[in-house]
């Protein structure tokens, strides 16, 4: 039977590196210990999402390191775009550029045997300190962009399926208010959810919507262990 692990914000930076320490002790010699946890737990029939911030390369010249490093890593691996993925071309350019046994969703879904996996990069949502008018014109962007994704996962949704939904961003706010996301997550019911970006304040990050499994799996927070989501 094939697992599905998940893990974000692996925050790599092989050809330009960029020492995250200053984040706090469990970024010291992060990447190292990555790859480690990853080869420990995950093996070649497995699949892994990483729901964003995968290099801090500029352009994808610069971040095919970080990509061929992780394709050689046990497993298939599906990747989301996250807010610090600058080099993350048109999701054209990046299919035809990704290392075999790698496939990106943008705003759409793509297949993985008996698995769909759906997914946009959200955006803080609307209750978050400081939010802007500017904000919310991306947050109801992203809003549109993962009805898009789930529309896409309904196109190539075989009986049998399973479907999982990735965003970057959290789908609420700090005080876990509901939000138009939430809504439309339970209203679709995926069979997991996924997300990360959160760094500090993990504490105030939701861990459970009705009726659908969610995993926080912000790779500090998972102390780089990939999660388990589900079986195959």
């Amino acid at each position: 039977m094939k697992r599905v692990f998940a893990i974000a914000d692996p925050h790599l930076s092989a050809r330009d590196p960029k020492p995250m320490s200053v984040f706090g002790p469990a970024w010291e010699a992060h990447p190292d210990v990555f790859f480690e946890r990853w080869r420990a737990t995950v093996s070649h029939d497995d699949v892994v999402l990483i729901p964003g911030d995968i290099s801090w390369a500029m352009r994808l010249d610069a971040a095919m390191d970080d990509l061929e490093a992780i394709a050689a890593l046990p497993g298939r691996k599906v990747l989301l775009r996250g807010n610090h993925d600058y080099w993350w071309p048109s999701i054209g350019k990046l299919r035809k550029a990704l290392p075999e046994g790698m496939q990106a969703v943008q705003n759409d879904a793509v297949r993985v045997d008996n698995m769909v996996v759906a997914g946009t990069r959200g955006w803080v949502c609307p209750g978050s300190h400081g939010f802007s008018e500017q904000d919310d014109k991306i947050y109801k962007r992203e809003l549109e962009r993962l009805r898009m994704s789930l529309d896409a996962a309904d196109a190539l949704r075989q009986p049998g399926d399973r479907v999982v939904v990735m965003t970057h961003f959290p789908p609420t706010n700090p005080a876990l208010e509901p939000s138009e996301m939430t809504r439309m997550l339970e209203a679709y019911g995926p069979d997991a959810y996924v997300f990360g970006h959160v760094h500090h304040g993990a504490d105030r990050v939701i861990r459970s919507l009705p009726s659908i499994p969610v995993h926080f799996v912000a790779a500090d927070a998972i102390d780089f262990w990939p999660q388990p989501i589900l079986e195959l």
